[in-house]
């Protein structure tokens, strides 16, 4: 059956994050969750379960676990066991505990900026060193940019005084939109192996690979870099409930898995039973056909953006997402003053995200969330073409 991606409901009578954390005026494209109600299968779902009226404490069950051991199997021929799996309320919250659980103060924990900027906070929450191995730029037109690793920097990192105990890797990579090869994911594991380095991979984008692209799990690669990584993923992005707090850790290793664990109970990690219910629904399959219309929305959402970026923001340069519904501008060029998020937000009334949140590389940029009806997309470039042509 088809799905309507053209329209979605009015969120700013809401609670909504992105939608009331600016006056009404403005048109928000900032925040990563989407503007489109969840599928069919886990509204369903939901409602079922509100309907049973009783919502006492619940735990992850077998069922649950082995939908996610057989999604991995059925996306990446990845053979899950379903004891390896630990639920989570969170991507966030995962890494965090993955840093707990592994590091010790004073070590050091090794990002890829421009990069989802929660990662860039984890080692203050553990006292831990950032390390930075920042993506290379790369110019592929007068118009566009891609990302790719810096192996020399990358390799760098682990020949300093600080010992890299933990490798934040996100993949996709949120904002640039890259989607690792095998080739780079088995590279970077190699080194983190070499270095006894702990992988732990957010993957929370994964399923919104935009075809021809397909994802690859960097545990996915060898049965030794699946015992030295964590991998972290969650259904909220992909069909849109990120507010239901439900993702899980897939850690092959049993001491690995066990330190995991340990600080997910001490810090009282609990997963909402509507979270899990929604959790179930999405990984059985049963949104798979929403979710091919989805991509396909999003590629056309994608090309949009790109295509309005050539023809009518001149001195603009833009990322060609692989995956996600981000896409990165750069608007270094255009000397926008007090900096690009300002100015657009002040001037043509439009929520963008802050590329210096992102930290390293991010300085002049914005990061643009196509999640929405191309109507709503339409409306906001608009208004930043009418206030660039002042």
């Amino acid at each position: 059956m088809p799905f309507d991606f053209s329209h979605a409901p009015d969120r700013s009578k809401t609670n909504s994050t992105k939608w009331t954390h600016y006056p009404p005026d403005v048109l928000p494209l900032w925040v990563a969750d989407m503007d489109f109600p969840a599928p069919p299968a886990i509204n369903e779902a939901l409602a079922q379960a509100v309907a049973h009226g009783v919502h006492g404490y619940e735990s992850p069950s077998k069922k649950l676990r082995e939908s996610v051991a057989t999604r991995m199997e059925k996306l990446y021929n990845w053979k899950v066991n379903p004891d390896w799996i630990v639920a989570t309320p969170g991507i966030i919250a995962g890494f965090n505990a993955a840093a707990w659980a592994v590091c010790e103060p004073g070590q050091g924990v090794l990002t890829q900026p421009p990069v989802y900027p929660p990662f860039l906070g984890v080692h203050k929450n553990v006292g831990l060193t950032l390390q930075n191995a920042p993506l290379r730029e790369v110019t592929e037109s007068e118009h566009t940019l891609r990302y790719e690793i810096d192996f020399d920097h990358f390799e760098l990192m682990f020949n300093t005084e600080t010992a890299t105990r933990m490798f934040l890797l996100c993949n996709p990579h949120n904002p640039t939109g890259r989607a690792f090869g095998h080739e780079e994911l088995l590279k970077m594991a190699e080194i983190c192996i070499s270095n006894k380095t702990i992988i732990v991979s957010d993957e929370i984008h994964s399923e919104l690979t935009l075809p021809p692209t397909r994802h690859i799990p960097i545990a996915s690669l060898s049965p030794e870099i699946e015992a030295q990584t964590i991998t972290l993923i969650a259904p909220s992005k992909t069909f849109n409930v990120p507010g239901l707090y439900a993702s899980f850790a897939i850690i092959a290793d049993p001491a690995l898995r066990q330190k995991f664990r340990h600080v997910t109970e001490r810090l009282c990690m609990h997963v909402a039973s509507l979270g899990q219910v929604a959790a179930q629904a999405a990984f059985s399959g049963a949104c798979d056909a929403w979710l091919d219309e989805l991509r396909l929305h999003l590629i056309g959402n994608r090309d949009f953006v790109v295509e309005t970026v050539r023809q009518n923001l001149p001195g603009i340069r833009v990322t060609v997402p692989e995956a996600t519904y981000l896409s990165w501008l750069d608007c270094r060029a255009l000397h926008l003053e007090p900096n690009p998020y300002d100015f657009y937000l002040e001037k043509a009334k439009v929520a963008l995200t802050n590329g210096a949140d992102f930290g390293e590389g991010g300085q002049g940029f914005v990061r643009v969330n196509f999640g929405c009806p191309r109507s709503t997309l339409k409306e906001a470039v608009e208004r930043m073409i009418a206030i660039s042509a002042l």
